[in-house]
C-alpha cells in the first residue's frame, strides 16, 4: 500500500522513507495535496546474456537428430 507524505513530512523523515522502500513500499509526496513524486523500491535490472559467443566455435554433424541405428535403439527402451 502506498503512503503519502507532504514535502516537508518527507524531508524530515527522508531516511525513515527510504527504509520503507527497502522493505517494498512505495511512497508518494505530495504538494499542496497534489502527488509530484513517487519514491519506490530499486530493482537491478538482470544482465543481458551475450547471445552468439560461442558462433562458429561448436560444431554438429549432420545428423545429429537422425534415429539411432536399431542395435543401438533397443538399449534405451529396455
Amino acid at each position: 500500500m502506498e503512503k503519502m507524505y507532504n514535502i516537508h513530512e518527507a524531508k524530515t523523515h527522508f531516511s525513515e522513507l527510504v527504509h520503507e522502500t527497502e522493505e517494498g513500499r512505495e511512497i508518494l509526496i505530495a504538494r499542496a495535496g497534489k502527488v509530484v513524486a513517487k519514491l519506490i523500491p530499486f530493482r537491478e535490472k538482470p544482465k543481458k546474456r551475450n547471445l552468439g559467443i560461442f558462433k562458429g566455435e561448436i560444431w554438429m554433424a549432420e545428423d545429429f537428430n537422425a534415429s539411432l541405428p536399431p542395435d543401438i535403439q533397443k538399449f534405451f527402451e529396455e
